[in-house]
């Protein structure tokens, strides 16, 4: 049956207006595309008036793998969103931690690697298993003689302003998870480190830090090496997972803390299960391993990258970005 409609239309219509009618649905449709093609939504982005800080875990491997790529990304994000400081989650450098101040690693793994300007800022650090290898302590006393490693103890918190604002504050603790795991105090490898930790003054201090009633704290955020959640297959339910989250959920549930950030797992991962925390995984600092998804995954990534968050008065803005400086993932938290 011949088509009546364009049989009608067809002879009104000029080789000049169908050539004008062409471009312009060019347009629109190139428009269309633009808006939803994610290759165009893989910009890291800049949210003024905030407090931004680079997260970045499992990382000193002498500037190998994949190391040197994700921290020349690093550089470039912090210079772009005008970071405030880098955290650290944790096995900081492998295989077995340094062994004092004057370890070579500090030089080959940590200096020589993140040398660009933008990252000569505060590096806020947490200790991770392979730390405790070696001499935990040693990473504690780099911090008197380095411009920017910060580790005054094995675990500490602080405090910073939301765009200078006082009145709107972050309140970060950085804990140990390391003696929290009671496999670790008979472990021949974790154990010489561990056992002169009091695991039970720590939840004591961390409860107290938590508990902060100030009206200009906004946000709470702790850092941890070991993961409550996590969707990489051999961890879920190992006994350094279960442990971690039999001695943390309570507290981070009954202080409502916003976001618990660490590192272990050599992935990308963001995670809610019940309750108001949300749960970061930046461990792909220069190595990935092989991932799974759980119902409360979010994200869960095995590609090498960091994270970056952006926090204002009332929301948190987290770009995920992988080692070719592309914006994998990102997510508001509102207040």
């Amino acid at each position: 049956m011949p088509n009546i409609f364009n049989s009608f239309l067809q002879p009104k219509l000029s080789p000049r207006f169908t050539f004008v009618f062409s471009m312009v649905l060019v347009f629109f449709q190139g428009l269309i595309f633009a808006q939803n093609n994610p290759k165009t939504d893989s910009i890291v982005r800049v949210f003024p008036g905030t407090l931004n800080f680079l997260v970045v875990g499992d990382w000193g491997r002498f500037g190998e793998d994949h190391q040197t790529p994700v921290a020349n990304q690093m550089a470039k994000v912090a210079d772009k969103i005008n970071r405030n400081f880098i955290i650290s989650t944790g096995d900081n450098f492998y295989p077995h931690g340094v062994a004092s101040i004057d370890d070579p690693q500090w030089k080959t793994s940590y200096e020589d690697v993140y040398k660009q300007f933008a990252l000569h800022w505060e590096w806020y650090s947490v200790l991770g298993n392979h730390d405790y290898i070696g001499n935990p302590d040693a990473q504690v006393a780099y911090s008197k003689i380095s411009r920017r490693w910060r580790m005054p103890a094995r675990y500490f918190s602080e405090t910073f302003a939301i765009n200078g604002d006082t009145t709107n504050q972050v309140l970060i603790a950085f804990i140990d998870t390391n003696p929290l795991i009671p496999d670790f105090y008979k472990n021949k490898t974790y154990g010489p480190n561990v056992v002169s930790q009091d695991s039970t003054a720590q939840k004591i201090w961390l409860e107290k830090t938590l508990a902060n009633k100030s009206s200009n704290i906004k946000w709470k955020i702790v850092v941890g090496h070991h993961p409550l959640y996590t969707a990489t297959l051999k961890r879920r339910e190992s006994y350094d997972t279960r442990a971690v989250r039999h001695s943390l959920k309570g507290i981070l549930d009954k202080y409502r803390v916003d976001a618990y950030l660490c590192g272990h797992d050599h992935d990308l991962q963001h995670l809610l299960p019940e309750g108001k925390t949300h749960y970061f995984v930046s461990g792909s600092g220069s190595e990935v391993t092989e991932i799974g998804t759980l119902p409360i995954s979010k994200l869960a990534l095995a590609e090498y990258g960091f994270m970056a968050f952006s926090i204002g008065p009332k929301s948190m803005n987290v770009q995920v970005i992988n080692h070719q400086g592309k914006v994998v993932y990102r997510t508001e938290i509102v207040k």
